[in-house]
């Protein structure tokens, strides 16, 4: 518990512990590359985190309330699998709505490990659930949870871990990424620990893209915020008027992609090297798989993991599933 009239743990003017040095590394190896690309993580400055919980609120955007009735519904048989006295580490706190209800049903929780690249975001999270739950031991970890991560010790004292990674965050990464992060996880967690993960599943091309590409424009805001967060921090010269959103569902790689098109043929400045464009070429800022019933599981398995109960609504639109490894 945080004594009272404490500074907040992330009271820092620096929007994100990720370096600008960092990003931008990532933007001069994206886009060398035949297929331009950005990491979506550098999608979540301040804006860019509240942008996507504008997004969470759209008609169009069924992932977080699908989710939160799944949660809402079975929270009880979700903590009883975590279990008592267990460190929940979540990766990519958010608004904390399901992580609230989740805490409230945890027994005797030993402490929550909140993990974010957004240092504004986790801030806001942390500051929010220290309201709620004066007495519980917060360690907020602002990282890039697709590296290494290595827990407080205060985490580590606890009988059992688990993470918490909801959202269908976990649908940003390529499969073999999804591999690399289980076995990190494994490794978090230690013998007797466990995963609970929002998985988005399968379901209709027109659903799929008008829940990233919505009427109101707020996604095309969110993906064309990047362009202007590297202005800001970088220096480069993208001029956005000359760039548009552009949200597809891939079939053959079950997965939606967005990108931004560049509308007419340019180049932009990057640090000390330039980059040309031309008309209708793109920047590949995010991935996000949709797995089948079992898909997930059945890759989970290959890292080691086992399927012990799976969540799901009545349209069967998301699942949140909870593993283990033995």
């Amino acid at each position: 518990m945080r004594p009272e009239g404490a500074a907040h743990p992330l009271a820092t003017p620096l929007e994100t512990l990720g370096t600008r040095a960092e990003f931008l590394a990532d933007l001069l190896r994206g886009l060398a590359r035949a297929q331009k690309e950005i990491p979506c993580k550098w999608l979540y400055d301040a804006r860019g985190s509240a942008l996507f919980e504008r997004i969470c609120d759209l008609a169009e955007y069924y992932p977080t309330r699908t989710e939160l009735g799944i949660m809402e519904q079975h929270v009880r048989a979700m903590a009883a699998l975590v279990g008592p006295g267990a460190t929940l580490i979540e990766y990519g706190s958010g608004s904390s709505l399901k992580t609230r209800l989740l805490l409230a049903h945890l027994a005797d929780p030993w402490a929550y490990v909140p993990v974010d690249i957004s240092v504004t975001a986790l801030a806001e999270a942390t500051a929010r659930l220290a309201r709620s739950f004066p007495d519980l031991q917060i360690l907020p970890q602002c990282r890039d949870f697709t590296l290494p991560l290595a827990l407080p010790a205060k985490a580590t004292a606890s009988r059992r871990r688990v993470v918490y990674f909801p959202g269908s965050t976990v649908g940003n990464l390529h499969r073999p990424q999804v591999l690399e992060l289980l076995d990190r996880i494994a490794v978090q967690c230690g013998p007797g620990g466990g995963l609970l993960v929002g998985v988005d599943l399968l379901k209709s091309r027109a659903v799929l893209e008008a829940a990233y590409d919505d009427a109101r424009g707020v996604t095309a805001a969110f993906n064309e915020n990047l362009l202007v967060r590297a202005n800001r921090e970088l220096g480069t010269d993208f001029r956005l008027e000359r760039f548009r959103h552009l949200a597809a569902f891939e079939p053959d790689h079950g997965r939606m992609e967005m990108h931004l098109v560049s509308t007419v043929r340019q180049s932009v400045r990057v640090g000390r090297q330039t980059f040309p464009f031309e008309a209708g070429e793109t920047i590949w800022t995010e991935s996000s798989y949709k797995y089948g019933p079992q898909e997930f599981a059945t890759l989970a398995a290959l890292a080691g993991w086992r399927l012990e109960h799976s969540f799901t609504d009545a349209r069967a639109w998301f699942s949140v599933q909870y593993l283990t490894r033995p």
